[in-house]
C-alpha cells in the first residue's frame, strides 16, 4: 500500500479562484473590494516572505492589500495605535498582525485589541468562544485549510476518530472544535499524553501540529489512516551543502506513505491551505459587516 498524496497547493488554487470570482461579483454588485491590511514587524526573512505570498494572493484574487511594516523597535503602544485606526479604517475588512511578535510587545494584548468582526486570524477571544460554542465565528486558517482536505479526501466524518496531536490555540484547539462540529469523535493529545504510539493507531485521522520533526513515526498509524501534517520544521541537510536546511514537518513522511491511506506533504500539503483560507476569512468578513448573504464555500 502507498498512500495518496494530498496536494493542498492543487485544493488551495481551487479555492483561491473561487473566492475571485466571489470578490468580482461583490464589485460588480455591490461595488465592494474587499481590503486586508498585514502588519509586519522587524526584518524576520521567513515572515518577509510569507508576507509577501498573501500580498501577491490577495491581490490576485482582486482585493484590496494593504501593508504595513514597522521597524523591530516599535513599541506596543505606538502598534495598538495602528491597530485601532484599521479597526475604524471602511475600507478595512480584515486585519492581520504577522507574528511572532518582538519583546517588548504582549502578543495576547495585540491580538485582543483586534476587533473581533476584522480578526481574519480567527484568534480573538470572541472568536474562539463562538467557534466553541457553534457560533459565527472567524475561524483559525490553518485548521480550517486542514477540515477542507479531509472533507474533500474523505467526505462525511460522522463517526471517524480522529486524534489531534497538539494543543495550541492556534491549532490543536480550534481543530478539534471543528472536527466536533463535523460529527466526528475528538481526542487531544501532546507530549505528554501517555503512551501517545498507541492512541495514535486507533486513530482514523491523525493531525499532526507538535512542532517537533518527524516526531510521529508509521508505526504510530493505523493501516489507512488519513494523515494532516501541520508541522513546517527547518532541519539541517548536510548532504545539500554547508549551512542547508531541508523542511520537514511533524510526521516521518517516507515511512508513513507505506502505512497511510492518503497524507498531506510538506511543503505543498496545509501550508497553501492557510493563506487560502485567510483569504476566505477577509471575504466573509466583508459580507458579514455589510450583511451580504453570499453563499461561500
Amino acid at each position: 500500500m502507498h498512500a495518496k498524496i494530498i496536494d493542498g497547493k492543487a485544493f488551495s488554487e481551487h479555492m483561491v479562484a473561487r473566492i475571485g470570482e466571489h470578490v468580482s461579483q461583490l464589485k460588480t454588485q455591490y461595488k465592494l473590494t474587499p481590503g486586508l491590511a498585514v502588519v509586519l514587524i522587524g526584518s524576520d526573512p521567513a515572515s518577509q516572505v510569507y508576507v509577501r505570498n498573501k500580498a501577491e494572493r490577495t491581490k490576485a484574487c482582486g482585493m484590496r492589500s494593504v501593508e504595513h511594516k514597522l521597524p523591530a523597535e516599535t513599541t506596543q503602544a505606538d502598534l495598538l495605535t495602528l491597530i485601532d485606526q484599521l479597526n475604524n479604517d471602511p475600507e478595512i475588512d480584515g486585519i492581520l498582525v504577522q507574528l511572532p511578535l518582538p519583546d517588548q510587545i504582549d502578543e495576547t494584548a495585540v491580538i485582543q485589541a483586534i476587533s473581533p468582526d476584522k480578526d481574519v486570524d480567527g484568534f480573538h477571544v470572541v472568536n474562539a468562544g463562538l467557534l466553541a460554542t457553534g457560533g459565527q465565528a472567524l475561524v483559525p486558517c490553518t485548521p480550517f485549510g486542514c477540515l477542507k482536505l479531509l472533507e474533500d479526501q474523505l467526505g462525511d466524518l460522522s463517526g471517524l476518530h480522529a486524534v489531534i496531536v497538539g494543543r495550541s490555540n492556534i491549532v490543536g484547539k480550534p481543530m478539534a472544535q471543528l472536527l466536533l462540529q463535523a460529527n466526528a469523535t475528538v481526542t487531544i493529545a501532546h507530549s505528554r499524553t501517555k503512551d501517545l504510539p498507541a492512541l495514535c493507531r486507533q486513530a482514523d485521522i491523525v493531525v499532526a501540529a507538535v512542532g517537533r520533526p518527524e516526531m510521529v513515526k508509521a508505526s504510530w498509524l493505523k493501516k489507512g489512516a488519513t494523515v494532516i501534517d501541520v508541522g513546517i520544521n527547518r532541519i539541517a541537510a548536510p548532504e545539500r551543502g554547508e549551512g542547508k536546511f531541508r523542511l520537514t514537518g511533524d510526521v516521518e513522511f517516507s515511512s508513513a506513505m507505506d502505512v497511510a491511506g492518503a497524507i498531506t506533504p510538506v511543503p505543498g500539503g496545509v501550508g497553501p491551505m492557510t493563506i487560502a483560507c485567510l483569504l476566505r476569512n477577509t471575504l466573509v468578513a466583508a459580507c458579514r459587516r455589510r450583511k451580504i448573504d453570499l453563499d461561500i464555500e
